[in-house]
């Protein structure tokens, strides 16, 4: 029995449960078994198995070739996930039963085999008719689809995402972190590239990851986690890529899907994607609408060593965000003819925002027995944050199976706008006034992006498995960031404050060329690729006349090997080499300045670091479910590490800093099981250890940490058309080189019911049930011992109501049963 190379999908189910499919799987072992002990003179019997509906490709289905003369069972194979398949068999008649889940099986009569191969062409089976009321037109995904290279998320099957936005989406992904403030981590590592579609997108730009809090989770279909990259991809990503896959259908006629939603604390929005699709003619569109009133809270404690006295600062800060989003997304296909495809999409988004924020500082000496002063300093933001993106994207497929040709170009045009105004008064420890003069200032930013992307790519296939790919890319991008720190004398006029205002310029030119190889002979698959870029980085500060200018060029080579081993077995080993380049977050030197005392901010002489990345894959399909295992290894140079250091006046600052190296080395395991019809789980467990070595900047700037992680789905199916579902997350303790990052754990709850004769469904969902999804760390410096908490989004209550329209369960047309 042949599978793809490299299993490079998971085993597609239906609403009529995992463990039947999985049952499949279990007979073509023992089909695989049984064909080992036949004749070597054998001839291939060959066809298709396809929806008799929609004639969609059936992968994964079951097909058994009897002998006519006696019914003798004589060999059997499963559909590849185009609907292909191929049973070797000796000569004689047979025939053949073809089935899938959910759909009625079908007997093939009057197979004759002789000497020469035979083809007996496309195999229609029709729904069942004993499941008429829970059939879908296509197969229903399973949440997680895994394969060695690849581990694919599809969003709509988790139920707590119901409601919640991209970040909330992300923090739920086995392997994926994300931290209070925004930043994505990937198996430990802190630098992962983000992509919308597989390419850059202005969410992921001026403010980090940060800014997929605009992205609703509605118009997300799926996730894939990539964490060892070929030279197909950019080099860029230490840890990995994420690509974000946004809703978009290609069906004939009009259908679509819509959402709205509300939630507590404060979560409206409503969601539309639509898509016409006419002969050669395909419109979508995607729309969101979103506000929401985040409330947070912050705590900092602080112990400061100075002349033989501990000076201690107590920090506490609570705030609210309220945010309006609108996000529009169109474009339309353009078929020329079934081989050339031409695609055009503009996006637009807009996010206005409003935070206040409320600090409270109590000071102390000796000891919290000794009361000096409290000190309240209020934020109060005003955010408008508008980006662009315009793209158009051509395709061209051959004659030849495998052979096609990409070309995409693509302009981001991007910009915030905002204005805080900070009050602060000093009190005496009695709350009495301290007699210290109020200050009132004004932080006003300004940040543009702009960004043209080209891509081409090509892949050639030769011979019977091989394949040559190349391509080219080329990216230019500049930002502006025009910020400045006044502050009201007493006569109400404005000065700024001295070192706070400058002008900072980003200038990246980064091009790119690869190409790969891949083959396979029997059961050993290889790739081999090599990718070139070459990167130019400019900063400057315009005011101070401060020019920093970067060129390099790099070599990314990479390697994937692929075996597949018996009974549904697969085992990969590869290797690539990454990079991670100081972005425009990292160097740009301003400082937040809504916390006077604890600033953050980005080092211009930033360097970027490298690094050699192994890992062994395997993955099996088990009776009733599926498991992937993999064992990675990770060399870093020029380790990017933010350092928090402490002045004498116990303002603190905090930036990203150039230690030396880091190893890393980690076991991780991802399993999907349908343990029974109505039950379903998903789980993944990561344990790391992770050795950073900067004692070439600080001899104190070192760490050996050995953590972990687990995440599990539990999602149970109750009564007909009633789900419920338990997720769980566990971060264990980790060593940083300046303290220690305290563990997490959190639960999230949902239950969804289909309404409206099944074309709605109506989910509740509770997102951190404890209001235990906290981040806790201790940092240790030769001065200060400082302890932190904080929790960017408390407990959330969501409930939406999805409607499709002509994407419904339905009944397929009578008539379909015993058609082939």
């Amino acid at each position: 029995m042949k599978f793809p190379v490299g299993l490079q999908r998971s085993v597609r189910g239906t609403h009529f449960g995992g463990a039947t499919t999985l049952w499949y799987l279990l007979m073509a072992l023992c089909i695989s078994e049984y064909s080992f002990a036949q004749s070597s003179q054998k001839v291939k019997v060959t066809g298709k198995v396809i929806d008799a509906q929609n004639n969609s490709a059936l992968g994964y289905a079951s097909i058994r070739l009897f002998r006519s003369a006696d019914s003798t069972f004589a060999d059997g194979a499963i559909s590849d996930e185009k609907g292909g398949f191929v049973v070797e068999v000796g000569t004689g008649n047979y025939y053949a039963i073809s089935e899938f889940i959910g759909y009625r099986a079908i007997t093939t009569s009057n197979i004759r085999v002789g000497n020469s191969p035979v083809d007996i062409g496309m195999i229609k089976l029709g729904a069942s008719a004993r499941s008429l009321e829970e059939v879908t037109i296509q197969g229903e995904k399973s949440t997680m689809e895994l394969s060695l290279d690849k581990k694919i998320f599809n969003v709509g099957k988790d139920l707590a995402n119901a409601g919640g936005t991209a970040v909330d989406i992300l923090t739920n992904v086995p392997s994926v972190a994300v931290d209070v403030e925004g930043n994505v981590s990937l198996r430990g590592s802190g630098n992962v590239r983000i992509l919308i579609d597989g390419k850059p997108s202005g969410l992921v730009s001026i403010k980090g990851a940060s800014g997929l809090q605009q992205l609703q989770g509605s118009m997300i279909e799926r996730v894939e986690i990539i964490t060892n990259p070929s030279a197909r991809y950019e080099a860029e990503g230490m840890g990995g890529i994420i690509n974000i896959v946004l809703k978009k259908e290609r069906k004939q006629g009009f259908n679509g899907s819509f959402d709205i939603i509300t939630g507590q604390p404060v979560n409206y929005g409503a969601a539309a994607n639509v898509n016409y699709r006419r002969k050669n003619l395909n419109f979508f569109i995607n729309y969101t609408m979103s506000f929401r009133n985040t409330p947070g809270r912050n705590t900092i404690y602080q112990e400061l060593y100075r002349n033989d006295s501990t000076f201690i600062t107590q920090r506490s800060m609570t705030s609210k965000l309220k945010g309006q989003n609108n996000s529009a997304r169109g474009g339309l296909d353009y078929y020329f003819n079934e081989k050339n495809v031409l695609t055009a999409a503009y996006t637009w988004r807009i996010s206005n925002g409003k935070r206040f924020s409320d600090l409270n500082y109590y000071d102390y000496i000796g000891s919290m027995a000794n009361p000096v002063s409290h000190t309240n300093r209020t934020q109060d933001e005003t955010e408008k944050e508008p980006n662009s993106e315009y793209a158009l994207t051509y395709k061209k497929t051959f004659n030849r199976k495998g052979q096609e040709f990409t070309a995409d170009v693509r302009y981001l045009n991007n910009w915030e706008d905002s204005d805080q105004y900070y009050r602060e008064n000093v009190y005496k420890p009695d709350g009495s006034p301290s007699g210290i003069p109020s200050l009132f200032q004004r932080a006003p930013n300004y940040e543009t992006e702009k960004q043209l992307l080209f891509q081409a790519d090509y892949v050639h296939p030769f011979a019977k498995d091989g394949k040559l790919e190349g391509g080219l890319r080329s990216s230019s991008r500049n930002m502006t960031n025009d910020y400045s720190v006044l502050e009201q004398n007493e006569d109400g006029t404005w000065v700024n404050l001295p070192g706070l205002t400058n002008d900072f310029l980003y200038k990246e030119r980064i091009n790119a060329a690869y190409g790969i190889i891949a083959n396979k002979m029997k059961k050993f698959s290889y790739q081999v690729g090599l990718r070139a870029e070459w990167t130019g980085v400019t900063t400057e500060l315009r005011q101070t006349r401060e020019v920093n200018e970067r060129n390099y060029a790099n070599l990314f080579p990479s390697v994937h090997v692929t075996y597949e081993l018996p009974k549904q077995n697969a085992l990969q080993l590869s290797f690539s080499r990454r990079v991670r380049r100081p972005q425009y977050n990292d160097l740009s030197p301003f400082m937040t300045y809504s916390d006077n005392r604890n600033y953050w901010s980005g080092n211009p002489d930033l360097n970027p670091e490298f690094t050699n990345a192994f890992e062994v894959g395997h993955i099996k399909y088990l009776e009733k479910g599926s498991l992937t295992s993999s064992l990675y290894y990770r060399h870093t140079n020029g380790k990017i590490i933010s350092i928090r250091r402490v002045e004498d006046n116990g303002n603190s600052y905090t930036r990203p800093e150039n230690l030396g190296t880091e190893d890393a080395y980690g076991a991780e395991f991802t399993s999907s099981f349908n343990l029974y019809q109505w039950w379903k789980l998903d789980g993944s467990f990561n344990f790391f250890r992770a050795m950073i070595d900067g004692t070439g900047l600080d001899e104190n700037f070192q760490s050996d940490t050995y953590s972990w992680f687990v995440r599990t789905t539990s999602r149970f199916t109750l009564w007909k058309n009633t789900d419920v579902q338990f997720r769980g997350n566990y971060e264990a303790p980790q060593q940083t080189p300046q303290g220690k990052r305290k563990a997490m754990a959190t639960l999230d709850l949902a239950a969804s019911r289909d309404i409206l004769k099944n074309n709605g469904t109506l989910t509740l969902s509770v997102i951190d049930v404890f209001n235990s999804r906290r981040y806790r760390s201790i940092t240790d410096g030769a001065n200060f011992h400082t302890v932190s908490n904080s929790q960017g989004r408390l407990r959330q209550v969501n409930l939406t109501l999805n409607y499709r329209l002509h994407q419904a369960k339905k009944k397929p047309k009578e008539g379909m049963e015993g058609e082939f």
